[in-house]
């Protein structure tokens, strides 16, 4: 049973991690990490993964960073656990971490789903999991297409009640600019006529890889920090709710704690 959304806010409580796994908390977190997802993608071509084996799974790597030492402080879950209506996330992207941890927070409050590269229903293995949770998939080299995509994709899953996250930067990033974060989540949320909620997250922990850029360094002495905002209403243009995000985003990544 998934129980981190019960709160408002969420930290990983101190607990013994074995002098091995602090040595090597890469090798074990994805070795873990292999685990779950060959299992999930079984379950997934088999037509038995849904949005609760989601949410289990997503879970399970969250805990597997935790088991190698690394640390999360969650925070304002409430923003959206008592939303009546389902709504946009949008959230700035800086590691494969709230790809993976974002649905056991979110998925047993309101079903949600992705706004996807391409790529990503195609990836080994991940495939048949990100397939099965009904996602909306970009190219990434048409931008009028993927807007279309995005705009009538994403109506489609809100009047049906599942909630949409957005990552409007065309990559992932350890600084954020805003620069490069577009307007397409709340040109979306105004659309389908639903609030906007953003999400500032700090996942460094999980680093880039030089071979693999999926699969960087674990560094578990950098916390992971997820920050959800208040509920934004798009009304007009949606200029003034775009820049309202970006400033959410910025001013949590100013804090001490999180920089």
């Amino acid at each position: 049973m998934i129980r981190i959304p019960q709160h408002d806010n969420y930290r990983t409580e101190g607990r013994e991690i074995s002098p091995l796994r602090r040595a090597f908390p890469s090798l074990f977190f994805y070795w873990r990490m292999m685990g779950i997802y060959l299992r999930s993608s079984r379950a997934a071509k088999a037509g038995r993964y849904g949005d609760e084996e989601w949410g289990m799974s997503s879970l399970e790597v969250l805990q597997a960073l935790e088991e190698v030492g690394g640390h999360f402080d969650i925070e304002h879950m409430d923003s959206y656990r008592h939303l009546k209506e389902p709504c946009v996330f949008i959230g700035n992207h800086m590691s494969n971490l709230e790809t993976f941890v974002l649905p056991c927070l979110i998925q047993p409050v309101m079903r949600v789903t992705f706004v996807v590269k391409e790529s990503l229903i195609r990836y080994p293995v991940f495939r048949h999991v990100m397939r099965s949770r009904d996602p909306i998939v970009v190219g990434r080299k048409d931008p009028r297409q993927d807007l279309r995509a995005v705009l009538e994709g994403g109506q489609d899953r809100l009047e049906r009640g599942i909630s949409v996250i957005v990552f409007p930067q065309t990559t992932r990033k350890e600084i954020f600019d805003p620069a490069q974060f577009n307007t397409i989540g709340v040109k979306l949320a105004r659309r389908a006529g639903v609030p906007v909620i953003p999400i500032a997250v700090k996942t460094d922990t999980w680093g880039k890889g030089r071979l693999l850029k999926d699969f960087g360094r674990i560094e578990p002495s950098r916390t992971a920090h997820f920050s959800f905002g208040p509920p934004i209403a798009v009304t007009g243009g949606g200029r003034e709710e775009h820049d309202e995000v970006i400033g959410f985003i910025q001013q949590k990544l100013r804090q001490p704690a999180i920089a």
